[in-house]
């Protein structure tokens, strides 16, 4: 895995010079503050669990996987945490562009948090205003599943959103099970894989060469019939030198 930068320049970055003939897939997990993001990134990325993470570093992660059979290049951007306050939702600016930039957004809860359950309806809002027409497809992850003691979110209650807000919902353990953790991120990075790349817009250079050679004109093609007369006549010339010798 392959720390990139943090996401304050999340619109300037580009996948890694060595991966460049690769399928670029671009994930932001978002969600509350504490429900594990990080943990889920670096566990998939990396199939480790580290318990500890400084909250909120919003870095972005790159890592070359396969999927299907083909080499992609995977950026994963871990966003700062959604707070619930009296005024609504408080969210980082960076969250927005973060949303933008993405192909795909995961949503992400606790089940041991009530109140990170409660934020995922007004971020999926967020995600379809920040997408317009083109909003990215988003699943929704349920985490801390192993923590059956602490549970604040009954297990019927994620399915039950998921199916209102037109997703995919997975129940997780990033501390206890990397094979479902892997298994929702690389179901979605496999639907991904299979929609077309879309086409770069052409380079300031080539727009450029292209209105410069509109302003050559181009060599007109040679009139056959006058090449034919002018062989024809020095032709002639030849086999007239020849005869008067």
């Amino acid at each position: 895995m392959r720390l990139i930068q943090n996401m304050s320049t999340i619109a300037e970055c580009t996948a890694p010079e060595y991966s460049v003939l690769n399928r670029v897939i671009k994930i932001a997990v978002i969600g509350g503050s504490g429900v594990g993001k990080t943990a889920l990134v670096v566990r998939f990325l990396t199939r480790r669990f580290i318990g500890d993470y400084e909250r909120n570093a919003g870095n972005l992660y790159s890592r070359e996987v396969q999927v299907d059979g083909d080499q992609v290049t995977i950026q994963v951007q871990d966003t700062p945490g959604a707070e619930m306050t009296d005024n609504g939702i408080s969210l980082p600016d960076h969250v927005s562009c973060s949303i933008q930039w993405a192909d795909a957004v995961v949503l992400v809860y606790s089940v041991t948090d009530r109140r990170s359950f409660e934020l995922i309806d007004q971020l999926h809002q967020l995600v379809v205003r920040s997408g317009g027409a083109g909003a990215p497809p988003v699943i929704l992850l349920a985490n801390k599943a192993d923590l059956l003691h602490l549970r604040r979110v009954d297990s019927q209650q994620g399915p039950l959103l998921a199916g209102t807000l037109g997703c995919s919902f997975y129940e997780v353990s990033a501390s206890e099970d990397y094979n479902q953790v892997h298994g929702a991120f690389h179901r979605l990075c496999c639907q991904l894989a299979k929609q077309p790349q879309p086409t770069p817009p052409p380079s300031a250079s080539g727009a450029t060469e292209k209105r410069r050679s509109a302003l050559i004109p181009r060599p007109k093609s040679p009139n056959m019939q006058d090449l034919k007369r002018r062989f024809k006549q020095a032709l002639s010339a030849k086999v007239r030198t020849v005869t008067s010798v």
